[in-house]
């Protein structure tokens, strides 16, 4: 599999920090970082860890979120009770990808996962063709990617291997299909000859299909 993408979340609560960490490690692209609960901490973080994409509250102990984050230059999500309208313009108007007004449901910060996921795969590219940054603008904000024929969806399935091994259920929250519609290309990749597939055996015995490039 590609490698994973590295998540710090800052928020003063460390009872939601804790919640959302767990949420990112369950996600098979993502590895939270230990999260921070202030702005200081997070600037130390972003420097020292590199990370590859935010998960801001809006007000910290010592300053703005959101300002964090711009000033950052980082991906970012804004994660937030601050719903009001003038805080949403200003978090998406310095950038932020994403703003999650709180409490959310825990499929809504992994859905948007995903898309941030395949965002980043296709924005990989050295050029992108107009479809392309329209697809990977679907993506990240949350629309169904415009992906309607099947050998753009294989084509996207093959991309989502990278470099590594997978399973179909990687490959569907990466790329945000159905795991059957995966599993399909996937079979379909390896007739061809173009991926290998192996089986791995877990704890239950019983037999998972790999595949890799």
């Amino acid at each position: 599999m590609t490698d994973e993408l590295r998540v710090l979340i800052v928020d003063d609560d460390f009872r939601v920090s804790g919640i959302h960490r767990d949420l990112v490690d369950d996600h098979p692209r993502f590895a939270a970082l230990p999260p921070v609960r202030d702005a200081a901490s997070a600037r130390r973080a972003i420097a020292e860890m590199a990370p590859d994409l935010l998960l801001l509250d809006v007000f910290l102990p010592d300053g703005d979120g959101i300002a964090v984050g711009q000033e950052a230059g980082v991906d970012r999500f804004i994660l937030s009770a601050a719903n009001d309208g003038a805080t949403v313009r200003r978090a998406l108007g310095s950038g932020a990808l994403q703003f999650l007004a709180k409490p959310f449901a825990p499929r809504e910060l992994h859905d948007r996962l995903s898309g941030y996921a395949r965002f980043r795969n296709i924005v990989a590219a050295d050029a992108l063709q107009q479809d392309d940054i329209d697809r990977a603008l679907a993506a990240v904000r949350g629309g169904a990617a415009p992906v309607t024929a099947s050998g753009d969806t294989r084509q996207l399935v093959f991309a989502a291997l990278g470099s590594g091994e997978a399973s179909a259920s990687d490959v569907a929250a990466v790329t945000g299909i159905s795991r059957a519609t995966a599993q399909r290309h996937l079979a379909a990749l390896a007739a061809a000859g173009r991926i290998r597939v192996s089986l791995r055996y877990g704890a239950t015995g019983r037999p998972e299909h790999r595949y890799a490039l």
